[in-house]
């Protein structure tokens, strides 16, 4: 049975309190939905940038912006890379606004068929891994960790699992999520896609316990700040089972997991306005509906969002000009050749 070494250290307790604070803040404020979109937009940019990075993705964050906002047909595995983390974040968002979520094994695998989707051979796909896996260290290429044995993957993936679903009511949720994260590096369980798959599911995690902010959120940017010492501070050196075998301390990962959580709050609550909503700058579901199809497709005609709402078409032109006013939008063409596209910020 998983049970976790770690100690509530001063640091640890003060890093929690701080969290606890800020989420508080956040969750309790009322933001223009025009604030939002662009938000949520600069932060999956910089999560799918800051996570295919950490793992040693080439692509510079302005190349994963326009890849983002063009999505080509024919890419490369590193571009590939970032659309699916981008594609894995905007589900996941749908489906926490949508309903309840629960960690479970079902869950991790789904993430980590989007994550590699396209990348990896079939069996590898949505499966555990099925074959033995060294940890390399990302710059030297030296092996650093000996990963558990394959017999052993699914019982200690249900293991970890099944203690944090009963340990909700018993520990404060920023500890479960950090032990979940740095126990999952731990058992590494796909033949890849295993630090990407990790960092969707914890956020899911921090999500689900409170953190209501989740589609602003990219604490994978504060790891790729500093890669060497998130791998470092996540990872462990030889092998698992000698390892485990007289305990590993958990309490450094999580005081590094927390800071690494409040670095992003602060961002966030520093980005984010202090304004109040207002007819002028609220954006209702209408609106949002240009700016997804915008966001899908690349552009919208006054025909297409015809099709979308049953507006009538004075109403329609308002809905166009009140996204340009907002610069969120711009007009390109003229006459019925009109259309729409994002401007850009």
């Amino acid at each position: 049975m998983f049970k976790p070494k770690y100690n509530i250290t001063d640091r640890l307790l003060s890093n929690i309190k701080l969290i606890n604070t800020l989420v508080n803040e956040l969750n309790d404020k009322r933001f223009p939905n025009v604030v939002l979109v662009e938000l949520e937009r600069v932060a999956r940019e910089v999560s799918s940038y800051a996570s295919t990075s950490i793992e040693g993705n080439p692509l510079p964050l302005t190349e994963v912006k326009k890849i983002l906002k063009s999505k080509p047909e024919h890419v490369r595995d590193s571009e590939k890379e970032v659309l699916n983390y981008n594609q894995a974040l905007q589900e996941l968002n749908k489906l926490l606004e949508k309903e309840s979520v629960e960690l479970s094994l079902n869950l991790i695998l789904k993430i980590q068929k989007q994550v590699v989707s396209g990348l990896l051979p079939k069996f590898a796909i949505g499966y555990l891994r099925q074959k033995p896996v060294v940890v390399n260290d990302p710059r030297t290429r030296q092996t650093k960790f000996l990963p558990p044995d394959l017999k052993d993957v699914e019982p200690l993936m249900k293991d970890l699992i099944n203690f944090i679903n009963s340990n909700r009511e018993k520990i404060d949720p920023l500890i479960l999520a950090g032990i979940f994260h740095k126990q999952m590096v731990l058992i590494h369980p796909f033949t890849d896609g295993n630090g990407r798959s990790t960092r969707l599911a914890t956020k899911v995690l921090l999500a689900e316990m409170g953190l209501n902010t989740f589609n602003l959120f990219s604490f994978e940017s504060y790891y790729n700040q500093n890669v060497t010492r998130y791998f470092e501070k996540v990872g462990e050196f030889g092998n698992y089972y000698d390892l485990t075998s007289y305990g590993i301390d958990f309490t450094p990962w999580l005081e590094y997991f927390t800071e690494g959580i409040i670095d992003e709050l602060l961002r966030v609550q520093k980005l984010l306005p202090k304004i109040a909503i207002s007819p002028e700058s609220e954006l209702q579901r209408y609106h949002l509906k240009i700016l997804e199809f915008i966001q899908d497709k690349g552009f919208i005609s006054d025909r297409d969002y015809a099709k979308l709402s049953d507006r009538a078409k004075a109403t329609r032109a308002l809905d166009f000009q009140k996204l340009i006013d907002l610069k969120l939008i711009k007009r390109m063409g003229k006459g019925r050749a009109t259309y729409y596209i994002l401007k850009e910020k």
